[in-house]
């Protein structure tokens, strides 16, 4: 097994810290919303896990290209680790989402355009799994995952542009608002800190993630290998 570069250790710590640095500035740093109180701090989380689960699956789409191109494994095993790590990430996304729509909403879950969009998305990436998991030989199982993920990539953008196109309950926090939209709030300068602080810090924590996972694939693919020689 290959050492564990230093850079990686380094990565695990910075995770830690930001990780907590979000924690106090979502909790303590930034001020209560005078409308929806203290339930209003999940936005922090909610926003920073969803940034990274959208731009994990954009790089897995892109990731996929290349593969196609290239037909070079490390970029399969690059898909995999992003949309490994970002359909968890997604999937907390809408837990959270749905701890914060039940003061503001008073529901848990409403079939709104964007949370409609959100749950397609994360069953799409479900589905990929799912998929890969039917198809024994690398090489074929690849290139399957590769086009699958491309198109899966298609849903990141919608979900995102779904409330700027469409009439949803769900708030337009960052950009223009949308008048349909309830349970919006302005930001203060604390609160954009605070929302900074959480982006910086889940993208770090996404980066740590995918580079552990991207090494746990090296690994699988070698005992994969070796299963095959085998067998033979």
């Amino acid at each position: 097994m290959q050492q564990k570069p230093i850079l990686l250790t380094i990565l695990d710590v910075l995770s830690i810290i930001g990780l907590g640095a979000a924690t106090y500035f979502a909790l303590v740093f930034a001020p209560t919303e005078a409308v929806m109180g203290n339930v209003q701090r999940v936005f922090y989380f909610h926003v920073g896990t969803a940034w990274v689960g959208l731009i994990g699956f954009v790089l897995a789409a892109l990731a996929g290209i290349v593969y196609l191109i290239t037909k070079d494994a490390k970029w399969d095993r690059f898909e995999v680790a992003a949309v490994e790590v970002s359909a968890m990430f997604f999937f907390i996304t809408i837990v959270l989402g749905s701890i914060w729509a039940r003061p503001a909403w008073n529901t848990w879950w409403t079939w709104d355009p964007r949370l409609t969009t959100a749950a397609v998305t994360e069953l799409v990436y479900i589905a990929y799994f799912m998929l890969r998991a039917g198809i024994e030989d690398p090489e074929k199982r690849a290139r399957f995952g590769a086009v699958y993920a491309l198109l899966g990539g298609l849903s990141a953008p919608i979900t995102f542009m779904v409330i700027r196109l469409f009439r949803t309950i769900h708030p337009v926090v960052v950009g223009n608002g949308n008048p349909e939209a309830q349970g919006g709030f302005d930001m203060t300068g604390s609160m954009l800190t605070a929302m900074f602080v959480a982006l910086g810090a889940f993208t770090v924590f996404f980066i740590n993630l995918m580079w552990h996972r991207i090494r746990l694939g090296a690994l699988e693919e070698k005992v994969e290998q070796i299963k095959l020689k085998v067998s033979m």
